[in-house]
C-alpha cells in the first residue's frame, strides 16, 4: 500500500514505483471513477487502449478515437 497527502489545490503525488510499473510519464491522461465507495484513478497508456480496444467490437474505430482524444488533450 501506498500513501499520499492531498495538497491545498487537490493535487497528489504518484508514488514513483507506480508510475513505473503503469508507464505513466509527464503528460499521460488519467480519468477518476467512482465506484462502489471508493474513487479509482486510470491511467490511460497505449497499453490500457490497446488492451480493451476489441472489448466493444468496434473494429478499431474506439482505438482509434482514444489516440485521437489523447493527442489532443496533449496539445492542451
Amino acid at each position: 500500500m501506498y500513501g499520499t497527502h492531498v495538497s491545498e489545490k487537490g493535487q497528489v503525488v504518484i508514488p514513483v514505483e507506480l508510475r513505473e510499473k503503469y508507464g505513466i510519464k509527464k503528460g499521460t491522461a488519467v480519468k477518476f471513477f467512482e465506484m462502489d465507495g471508493e474513487i479509482r484513478l486510470v491511467a490511460m497508456t497505449k497499453a490500457l487502449i490497446r488492451k480493451n480496444s476489441g472489448i466493444l467490437n468496434t473494429k478499431g474505430k474506439l482505438l482509434k478515437l482514444l489516440a485521437e482524444e489523447k493527442k489532443f488533450e496533449r496539445e492542451l
